[in-house]
C-alpha cells in the first residue's frame, strides 16, 4: 500500500496501448495499410484518432460511419492485426519510457496490478509476453472479455473486482478521453499519462493527476516511496532493465572500476539496458565482448562484483562515439585533460546530432580529479560547438547538456596488461577443460515425429555447453576500494534518481579538499614510495619512511591548511583524513607509476600539491613536506626512461638544458597545446628557492639512475 495525493492506493491497473506501449502510431500505421490493401482506401485521420479508447464493435461503427455501410472492418482490423504482430515480432513492442522503472516500483511495494484493455487476449498477452512486463500483473482483463468497452466503466470494474480491490483504492491509468471516461465512471483514482490525443478539457478535469509523460507520474510516484540510501557494498544489482542507455567515455580505471558500478546500481529498482563504454584499448574491448562480463575486486573485503550489459566501442572510432552522445541519457566522462582537449570535437557533434534528432537532455558525470573539472569540458565542447553550428542553437545544446562536477570517494586500479594476459591464459584452460568434461549429445532414433517442445530445445543444445561453460567464468580487470558514494553537483533531475550518487548545491569546497587532501599527498607518497623500490603504496606505507611522510602531509600541513580556510569542513576533514590513510595502508593492488604519473600537471598552479603550499603559507603553517613532494616529483621525472611519459620527458629535456631545478619550475613554454602556468621567478622566488633545496638535499641521498 502506498498513500499517493493522499489517497490511500493498494492497486494498480493498466491501459495497455498509448498508456504502457507506444503502439498507437503503429496502430495508425497498420490500419492505414491494412485498408488501402482491402478496400482501396486508407482510413482517415478522423476515424483513426476517434477510434482511441473504443471497443471494437464501436470502433467498427465509427468506421463504417465515415466509409461506407460496405467498409470491410472486420477483414481490415485481421490484417492490421497480423501486420502489427509481424512488426513486433522482428522489432519489439516499443515500451513508453519510464514504465519498467513504475513497474518495479509499485510491485516492489506490495500493490497488486492489472491490465485493463481493448485489445483482444490473443494480442494482448503476446504484447505483453514480448515486452516482458506480464510478470508484473496479476490480472489481465481484455476488450474481447467485457460486453460494454470504454468509456463504459465495465473493464476497470471487472479488474479491481478480479483484484479483490474496491475502485476508490486503484490507481486507472490511461491515454484516451475514452479510457479516462472510463475510469473516472468507475470512480477510480484516473492518472492520465498524454498521448497522441489530449482528453478534452472538462474530462482531464476527471483525473487525479494527469502527466505528458510516465516520467513525470514516477516523479511523484517517488516521493511517496522511502529513500532507499546508499547500497552497501555487496547488494546485488537490480534484475530488471529499464529502457535507459549510459554511456562511459573513457573505461579506465574510474570510467570501468567505478562508473560502471554507479549506473549498474542505478535508482535501486532498475537498471540500464546497456552500458556504452568507448576505451582506446584492443585488449579490453575484446576481451570483455569475448566474456560478456567483467568483475572488479574489493580487496580489503574478498569481494567480486560483476558488470554485465556492456557494449564496448573504439574511442577512435568517432561514428561510435558520437551514437553514444545520441543514445546514452548520461554518460561518464574519464578522461585526462588532454584526451578531453582532442575528444571536445567528436562530443560536440555527437550533442548536434542528439539535438537535431531528439533534443532531449543530457548529463555529463565530469570524473577528473580536477577543480572545475565540469567548466573545462563545457568550454572545450563550447569552442567546437561555435565552429559546427549557429550561435543560437549551439546555447540550446549547452542549455541541454548539465555538465556536473563531480567528487569520487574511492581508489580504483586497473591491473596490468601483463596481469589480464596471465588471467586469460589461465582462464583459457579452465574453459578448455570444461568442455573436454562434458559428455557428447546423441540423439535418440525414433521412428515418430518428435514432440514441438524436443524440436524447439534441439536449436539450443549447441550452444549450450560452451555457455554453462563460460558462465562460471569472471574476468578481474579492476581492483578498488569499498566506499561508494560519488559527490555530483546538483544540476539534473537524473542525478536525484541515482542511489549511489550524493547531489549537493555547492560542490567546490569538497573538490578543493578532496583534490587536496587526497591527490596531491597520494601522488607524494607514491613518488617517494618508487624512489625507495617499491611497486604498490600498500607496500610503500610499510616503509617508516613513507608513512610518516604520509602522516605529516595529512595531520600537519595539508589538512590543519584546509580546517584554517573552511572551518565548516572540520570533520569531513577529519573524516577525509583517516580513510585516506587507512586506504593507503592497504592499497596492495594500486600501482606508483599510475597514481605518480602526469607530474607536470600535479605541480600546476592552483593545483594539489602548489595550491596546498599556498594555503598552508596563507594561515601560516608549514609545508616542508609539500616542498619534499614537488621535489620527489622532479626528481621522479629525472628518472624516468620511459619515451611515452611525455611530462617526464618535457622535465627531463629542461633540467638537462639548464641544469637547473628553478628552469624546470618557472618553464612557461608549451604544454600539450597551451602555454604552461609555471612559478614566476620574482613573485614565487622563495617557494622556488625551498623546493631547489629539497631537491639537493634529495639528490644526495637518492642520486639520480
Amino acid at each position: 500500500m502506498i498513500y499517493f495525493q493522499g489517497k490511500r492506493i493498494f492497486s494498480a491497473i493498466f491501459d495497455m496501448d498509448g498508456t504502457m506501449f507506444d503502439t498507437e502510431r503503429l496502430r495508425f500505421k497498420t490500419l492505414k495499410q491494412a485498408a488501402s490493401e482491402i478496400f482501396g482506401t486508407p482510413l482517415s485521420e478522423a476515424t483513426l484518432i476517434g477510434s482511441l479508447g473504443l471497443s471494437a464493435k464501436k470502433a467498427e461503427a465509427l468506421a463504417k460511419a465515415n466509409h461506407g455501410e460496405d467498409f470491410p472492418y472486420a477483414q481490415v482490423r485481421q490484417r492490421a492485426d497480423e501486420l502489427e504482430l509481424a512488426y513486433v515480432r522482428d522489432h519489439g513492442v516499443p515500451i513508453k519510457d519510464g514504465l519498467l522503472e513504475v513497474l518495479e516500483r509499485l510491485r516492489k511495494y506490495g500493490l497488486t496490478m492489472a491490465v485493463a484493455t481493448s485489445s483482444r487476449r490473443a494480442i494482448a498477452e503476446e504484447y505483453l509476453i514480448n515486452a516482458n512486463v506480464l510478470k508484473y500483473f496479476d490480472v489481465t482483463v481484455c476488450g474481447d472479455e467485457v460486453s460494454q468497452g470504454k468509456p463504459h466503466p465495465e473493464i476497470f470494474l471487472a479488474a479491481a473486482s478480479a483484484l479483490n480491490c474496491l475502485p476508490q483504492h486503484c490507481l486507472m491509468l490511461e491515454d484516451s478521453e475514452n479510457g479516462l471516461l472510463s475510469a473516472i465512471r468507475a470512480e477510480g483514482q484516473p492518472i492520465l499519462i498524454e498521448d497522441i490525443k489530449p482528453p478534452a478539457p472538462e474530462v482531464k478535469a476527471g483525473a487525479l493527476m494527469a502527466y505528458q509523460s510516465m516520467h513525470g507520474f514516477l516523479g511523484d510516484l517517488n516521493d511517496c516511496m522511502p529513500d532507499l540510501g546508499t547500497p552497501e557494498l555487496t547488494e546485488g544489482f537490480p534484475q530488471a532493465l529499464n529502457q535507459f542507455s549510459v554511456g562511459i567515455h573513457g573505461f579506465g580505471a574510474m570510467g570501468g572500476g567505478y562508473l560502471t558500478q554507479i549506473f549498474s546500481h542505478w535508482d535501486g529498482y532498475t537498471r540500464p539496458c546497456e552500458i556504452i563504454a568507448a576505451t582506446r584499448s584492443r585488449m579490453l574491448r575484446e576481451t570483455i565482448q569475448a566474456f560478456g562480463r567483467f568483475s572488479v575486486r574489493y580487496g580489503a573485503t574478498s569481494f567480486d562484483q560483476t558488470i554485465d550489459n556492456l557494449t564496448m566501442i573504439d574511442m577512435d572510432d568517432a561514428e561510435a562515439v558520437i551514437r553514444m552522445y545520441d543514445k546514452a541519457e548520461i554518460i561518464g566522462l574519464s578522461l585526462p585533460e588532454t584526451a578531453i582537449r582532442n575528444q571536445a570535437q567528436v562530443i560536440a557533434q555527437g550533442l548536434v546530432r542528439r539535438y537535431e534528432r531528439r533534443g532531449r537532455e543530457l548529463t555529463i558525470l565530469t570524473v577528473l580529479n580536477k577543480v572545475g573539472g565540469a567548466e573545462f569540458v563545457r568550454r572545450h565542447v563550447q569552442a567546437q560547438l561555435a565552429m559546427l553550428v549557429a550561435a543560437p542553437v549551439a546555447e540550446k545544446i549547452l542549455d541541454n547538456t548539465h555538465f556536473a562536477e563531480t567528487v569520487v570517494s574511492r581508489i580504483v586500479s586497473k591491473i596490468s596488461n601483463e596481469a589480464l594476459v596471465r588471467q586469460l591464459r589461465i582462464k583459457s584452460k579452465i574453459f578448455q577443460n570444461s568442455l573436454d568434461e562434458q559428455p557428447p549429445v546423441r540423439k535418440a532414433a525414433s521412428k515418430s515425429p518428435a514432440p514441438e517442445y524436443e524440436r524447439l530445445i534441439a536449436r539450443f543444445r549447441p550452444f549450450t555447453q560452451p555457455s554453462n561453460a563460460l558462465s562460471q567464468l569472471h574476468l578481474i580487470l579492476f581492483n578498488s576500494e569499498s566506499d561508494m558514494p560519488l559527490y555530483a553537483e546538483r544540476c539534473s533531475n537524473l542525478l536525484e534518481r541515482l542511489r549511489q550518487v550524493k547531489t549537493v548545491d555547492d560542490i567546490t569546497q569538497t573538490q578543493v579538499m578532496k583534490n587536496l587532501l587526497w591527490n596531491g599527498p597520494h601522488a607524494i607518497i607514491a613518488w617517494y614510495a618508487s624512489v625507495l623500490g617499491y611497486s604498490w603504496i600498500g607496500q610503500g606505507m610499510g616503509d617508516a619512511r613513507v608513512s610518516a611522510l604520509a602522516e605529516r602531509l595529512i595531520y600537519q600541513e595539508v589538512g590543519p591548511a584546509l580546517v584554517a580556510e573552511y572551518p565548516k569542513m572540520a570533520d569531513p576533514v577529519a573524516d577525509f583524513s583517516k580513510t585516506f590513510l587507512e586506504r593507503c595502508k592497504t592499497s596492495f593492488k594500486d600501482p606508483c607509476a599510475r597514481v605518480g604519473r602526469d607530474p607536470l600537471r600535479k605541480l600546476q598552479r592552483n593545483e594539489r600539491i602548489l595550491r596546498s603550499i599556498d594555503l598552508a603559507k596563507k594561515h601560516g603553517i608549514d609545508s616542508s613536506a609539500l616542498e619534499f613532494g614537488s621535489a620527489l616529483a622532479l626528481h621522479c621525472a629525472l628518472q624516468c626512461t620511459d619515451s611515452k611519459d611525455q611530462e617526464s620527458q618535457l622535465i627531463r629535456s629542461l633540467y638537462q638544458a639548464s641544469g637547473s631545478i628553478e628552469a624546470v619550475l618557472s618553464y612557461t613554454g608549451p604544454y600539450n597545446g597551451r602555454a604552461y602556468p609555471g612559478l614566476d621567478p620574482m613573485a614565487d622566488a622563495a617557494l622556488i628557492k625551498a623546493i631547489s633545496e629539497q631537491f639537493a638535499r634529495l639528490h644526495e641521498q637518492l642520486p639520480a639512475a
